[in-house]
């Protein structure tokens, strides 16, 4: 098996259906021991991706940086958003100085158990240098994610190893279909001792000083804005090590669909608590226009380091609602969309890097 280096590497990064030859030479045979590509449903599409693990520095609010271990060189990781039953195979390039993999969290893996990305036990941790095939079928439907499984310790809890895995029903339940707008919230943590010291971190006793919804601290959030009669899917994950708990002003919200399965009885709330691992899917009737508040109810997790008002905060903006005070927030910032993967997955299916997250690479 011939390695390749940063330097003779083509760095991609992503794209669908691409294919580099030097990259092809260095598949590993345990990529192969998948007995063949694994069959989806009939008719199903299939997605073919390439991937890299990058070493980079994102900014989580402020001056305080951190560096990573990131999926196509960003934080939260590109958006995998497929159909259940699709064909999926990911080859994933490792840039880094050291081993990684990727579980895909939430897929059964049904005849693939090669594929689940556990070091030592499914699969060789893929080496600096190296590369992996992982192919798969999306099932089942649901909130799922993806992240590294070596050193899950450092790398999920505290270096940002985790993107957002959305698999489309083939039949949507009833409340799925009133859906006009759909949010993805990752939450997690970091410990500002470690931000430079790649290799370290995420043993007992961390501080964790920093908290973020999609790799940002407010103020470096953004809102979400709709308009009175929309209906909006928020989908809730634990990325990190720690709890969060999920409280939304003004509005009851029904608790519909846990680790991407839908309950058989929604739960009214207006808060709900998100540990690591889970995922909550929220629906949200946007019949109150105003602005409301959406946070963290541990609320030392609305700290930036030892300044208060930061960390796990953005609200919900609704349409028509003056923004022009000069004492609000974002009354001077400019809007950044996709925030949220909001507009990526009104998009086909397929995966979608987001310039918003991208780091900058550490070498």
């Amino acid at each position: 098996m011939s390695a390749f280096t940063r330097r003779d590497a083509v760095l991609t990064g992503l794209g669908a259906a691409l294919t580099v030859p030097t990259l092809a030479a260095a598949s590993t045979s345990a990529a192969r021991a998948g007995a063949g590509r694994a069959k989806g449903r009939p008719g199903a599409a299939h997605h073919k991706f390439e991937m890299n693990i990058e070493e980079t520095r994102i900014t989580l609010v402020g001056k305080q940086s951190f560096q990573t271990f990131a999926f196509g060189g960003q934080v939260p990781a590109p958006l995998f958003h497929v159909r259940e039953g699709d064909e999926v195979e990911v080859v994933l390039n490792n840039l880094t100085t050291l081993p990684h993999t990727i579980h895909w969290h939430g897929i059964l893996q049904r005849g693939t158990w090669q594929m689940d990305g556990v070091p030592d036990m499914t699969q060789l941790g893929i080496q600096p240098g190296d590369s992996f095939t992982y192919r798969f079928v999306a099932d089942p439907a649901g909130t799922m994610w993806y992240h590294c499984h070596v050193n899950v310790n450092e790398h999920v809890a505290t270096r940002g190893m985790w993107g957002p895995f959305i698999v489309d029903p083939v039949k949507p339940t009833p409340i799925e279909r009133e859906v006009t707008g759909d949010y993805i919230l990752m939450f997690s943590e970091w410990a500002s001792a470690w931000a430079d010291k790649l290799g370290q971190g995420g043993v007992p006793g961390d501080v964790f000083d920093y908290f973020t919804i999609n790799g940002k601290s407010f103020p470096e959030t953004q809102p979400i804005r709709v308009k009175e009669g929309d209906v909006i899917r928020l989908r809730l994950f634990g990325a990190g090590g720690g709890f969060h708990s999920i409280h939304i002003h003004g509005h009851v919200f029904q608790i519909t669909f846990k680790d991407g399965h839908p309950l058989p009885a929604p739960i009214n709330a207006d808060t709900v608590l998100v540990g690591p691992g889970e995922r909550y899917d929220i629906i949200l009737r946007c019949d109150n226009p105003g602005r409301w508040m959406i946070h963290d109810h541990i609320d030392h997790h609305t700290m930036n380091g030892h300044t208060p008002h930061g960390g796990v905060m953005t609200l919900i903006e609704y349409d028509g609602i003056p923004r022009d005070q000069p004492w609000y927030h974002w009354a001077h910032k400019e809007f950044v969309p996709d925030f949220y993967y909001e507009e990526s997955l009104r998009k086909p299916h397929g995966i979608y890097p987001n310039p918003v997250f991208k780091g900058v690479p550490v070498t």
